[in-house]
C-alpha cells in the first residue's frame, strides 16, 4: 500500500520545517527565509537556507536539499519510509500497518534494530554459557580484567566459533537469510551457496544509537592472527559508521562540558569502569566530519586520548581539525608514561587519579604541534631552527582568528629569539599564497560545475549544457509556482526533456499532479535517491532567488528548450548515450 498523499501532507503540515530544522541547527531570521551553519559540512559561514514558503532546505555549500522528510533522512541516517513513520510518530499520526513506499520488499531499519536485538542477547548468553563463553571470558575477564556488571552494562557478548550458530538461532526467530545478510550478520557463501556467520569466535561488542537500539557490532578475533583483528558491521539501513559513535548513549549524559575520544572500545569500556563515563570511540576508522558535527551537539569540548605511537598522532592530527571546524574546543592527551600507550593500560599501571591529572593538563592543538616540531629539531643548530620556524609558522597560518596567530606567534619568537613581527610577516605570506589557491581552486570548481563535469547526480547533463540548465529551470519554476504546473504539464511531455534525470523527475510530478490534483516532493521521494531530491531542491531553490517567476517566463523557457533540442543532432546525443553507457557496462 503507497501512504496517500493526504498521509504526507498532514505529517509535514504537523512536521513544520523551521520547527523540525531548528531542532538540530540554530537558525537565524533573513528576510522570509532563514539560514545557519550546514549540519551536513562543515562551514564557517551559513550557507544552509530554509525556505518556510515552500517548506524546504538547501544548502548552497554542499548541495544537501529537500524537505522535513529528506533533511529527517540525512540528520538521523534513516531511509525515506522510517523517516515518515519518524515524524508521524512524533506528530501523533497513524500509518496503514503494511505502508510500502517503493513497492519493494525491501528490509527496514526497524527489523534490522530488531534483528540486532536477538542477536546481541545470542551473543551474550554465548559470553555467560560456561563451555562455549570460556574463550570469550578468558580474553574478557582474565586477560582485559573486566568485571560482570561492567560487561552487561555494555552488553558485550561472544560469537562461538561455529559456522552456522548465529544463523540458525534468527532463523528459528523467523529471520530470512536474506535479512541477517543485510544486516552484516551473515554472508553467502560463493562455493555452494550456504550462508554462514561473519562474526566467529570473536569477543563482541553491541553499537547502540543514542535511544539504546543496537544497530551494529564490532567484534576482536581471539585467535591471535593480526589481520582483521577487528570486525565492523558495514553500513546497513540501521547503520552508518561515519555518523556513528562507540558508547554515546551513556556519555551523552555525563559530556555536556567535554568527552574524552578514544580509539577503540577497550579503552571506552576502562574509562567507564573508572568513572570516566564521557568517554566514546569512532568505530574503526578516522574521526569523520559527521562524527565531529555529531560531538558538537552534545559537548563543548573533547579531548583527544589516542595511542602514543606515529598512527595514533596522525589520527589524532586529523581528529583536530575536523572537530576544529564545527568550534569544539579541542585537547591532546599526551601521556607522561612509557609504559602505557593507551587510557587502558595507563590506568591500569598508573591509577584513575594520574589519569585525572593527565586529563586536567591536556594540551591545546598549537602546544602539541609545537611540541611535536621542537622534538624533531634541535634548535641550537641554526639551519634546525630555520627549519623549525618555518613549520610553526606554517602551524600558525592554519588559525583562522588574528589574535590567535598573534599570540602562537609571540610565544614562538621567545622560544626561538625571533622578534614575534618577522614571525607573523612569514606567517602572513603562506596566508597569501593559501588565498591565491582557494581562488584558484573555487574559479576550477565554478567550471566544473558549470559544464557538468563530474556530475554524479546526472551524469549526461554535460553532453547538452545549454539545454539542461533550461529543463532545470522550467522544473524549478514549475515546482515553485503550484499555478503553473498544469500549464507546464500541458505544454510539454517526457521526450521534450533532454537528460534522464529530468525526464524522470517530469513524468514522476506530471503522473503525480493528474492522479491527485496537486504535487508535493513528499510524494515522489520514494521514487529517488536523496541526492537527486536534493537536486530537485536546488532547482526550487534557485527560482526563489529570482523574481521572474510567471506563466511568461515558464513559456520563454519552453520555447528556449525547443529551440536548444533543435539545434542538436538528436540521433547524435543518443549515439553519445549508448557510448557512456557501453562504457560503463
Amino acid at each position: 500500500m503507497i501512504i496517500s498523499p493526504e498521509i504526507i501532507e498532514d505529517i509535514k503540515f504537523r512536521n513544520n520545517i523551521e520547527t523540525v530544522i531548528s531542532s538540530y541547527v540554530n537558525l537565524k531570521r533573513a528576510g522570509s527565509n532563514f539560514n545557519g551553519l550546514c549540519p551536513f559540512h562543515s562551514e564557517k559561514t551559513p550557507s544552509f537556507t530554509v525556505f518556510p514558503a515552500t517548506q524546504s532546505f538547501y544548502c548552497f555549500g554542499c548541495g544537501a536539499g529537500g524537505d522535513a522528510i529528506t533533511f529527517t533522512m540525512r540528520m538521523e541516517n534513516l531511509d525515506y519510509l522510517s523517516a515518515v513513520k519518524l515524524l508521524a510518530s512524533r506528530s501523533g499520526i497513524s500509518l496503514p500497518e503494511d505502508s510500502n513506499i517503493t513497492g519493494k520488499k525491501e528490509v527496514g531499519r526497524q527489523r534490522i534494530i530488531d534483528m540486532n536485538k536477538d542477536a546481541a542477547r545470542f551473543f551474550h548468553s554465548m559470553l555467560l554459557d560456561e563451555k562455549i563463553g570460556e574463550p570469550g571470558r578468558e580474553y574478557i575477564i582474565d586477560k582485559r580484567g573486566l568485571s560482570m556488571p561492567i560487561i552487561k552494562h555494555f552488553g558485550i557478548g561472544y560469537a562461538p566459533n561455529s559456522f552456522a550458530s548465529l544463523h540458525d538461532h534468527l532463523k528459528k526467530l523467523g529471520y530470512s537469510d536474506e535479512e541477517m545478510i543485510t544486516g552484516f550478520l551473515c554472508a553467502r557463501s560463493k562455493k555452494n551457496n550456504s550462508v554462514f556467520d561473519l562474526f566467529r569466535d570473536r569477543v563482541i561488542f553491541p553499537i547502540f544509537d543514542i535511544t539504546g537500539n543496537v544497530i551494529a557490532f564490532g567484534g576482536r578475533r581471539l585467535d591471535g592472527i593480526k589481520e582483521l583483528k577487528y570486525l565492523h558491521t558495514n553500513d546497513t539501513p540501521a547503520f552508518k559508521k561515519s555518523k556513528n559513535l562507540y558508547a554515546l548513549n551513556f556519555a551523552k549524559n555525563h559530556g555536556s562540558d567535554s568527552m574524552i575520544l578514544c580509539e577503540g572500545y577497550m579503552d571506552v569500556i576502562a574509562l567507564h569502569a573508572s568513572g570516566f563515563e564521557n568517554a566514546v570511540a569512532t568505530l574503526g576508522t578516522a574521526i569523520t566530519p559527521e562524527q565531529a558535527r555529531v560531538f558538537s551537539r552534545y559537548t563543548k569540548k573533547v579531548i583527544i586520548s589516542y595511542d602514543n605511537d606515529e598512527a595514533g598522532q596522525r589520527a589524532a592530527d586529523k581528529a583536530f581539525r575536523n572537530l576544529q571546524d564545527v568550534g569544539i574546543d579541542v585537547r591532546i592527551l599526551k601521556s607522561d608514561s612509557t609504559e602505557a600507550k593507551d587510557p587502558d593500560e595507563y590506568i591500569k599501571k598508573h591509577g584513575k587519579d594520574r589519569f585525572l591529572k593527565l586529563l586536567n593538563s591536556s594540551k591545546s592543538k598549537f602546544e602539541f604541534e609545537m611540541d611535536r616540531i621542537l622534538l624533531a629539531h634541535n634548535i641550537n643548530i641554526m639551519d634546525e631552527r630555520v627549519k623549525a620556524s618555518k613549520e610553526l609558522c606554517n602551524a600558525i597560518a592554519g588559525y583562522p582568528a588574528q589574535v590567535e596567530r598573534e599570540l602562537y606567534a609571540r610565544k614562538v619568537s621567545k622560544l626561538l629569539e625571533v622578534p614575534p613581527e618577522s614571525i607573523l610577516k612569514d606567517v602572513d605570506s603562506i596566508l597569501n599564497k593559501r588565498r591565491k589557491q582557494e581562488k584558484s581552486n573555487e574559479k576550477t570548481e565554478i567550471f566544473r560545475q558549470s559544464s557538468g563535469i563530474g556530475d554524479r547526480v546526472n551524469p549526461e547533463s554535460s553532453l547538452n549544457i545549454k539545454a539542461n540548465k533550461i529543463e532545470e529551470s522550467i522544473l524549478g519554476l514549475m515546482l515553485y509556482k503550484p499555478e503553473l504546473l498544469k500549464i507546464g504539464i500541458d505544454h510539454l511531455t517526457v521526450d521534450d526533456f533532454v537528460t534522464s534525470l529530468c525526464k524522470r523527475i517530469f513524468d514522476s510530478v506530471s503522473s503525480t499532479f493528474k492522479e491527485c490534483g496537486k504535487y508535493d516532493i513528499g510524494y515522489i521521494q520514494g521514487d529517488f535517491t536523496i541526492d537527486e531530491i536534493s537536486r530537485i531542491a536546488k532547482m526550487v531553490a534557485s527560482r526563489e532567488l529570482l523574481t521572474n517567476n510567471n506563466e511568461d517566463e515558464l513559456m520563454r523557457l519552453i520555447n528556449s528548450l525547443s529551440n536548444e533540442k533543435n539545434k542538436n543532432d538528436i540521433a547524435g546525443y543518443d549515439n553519445i548515450l549508448d557510448i557512456i553507457k557501453n562504457k560503463k557496462s
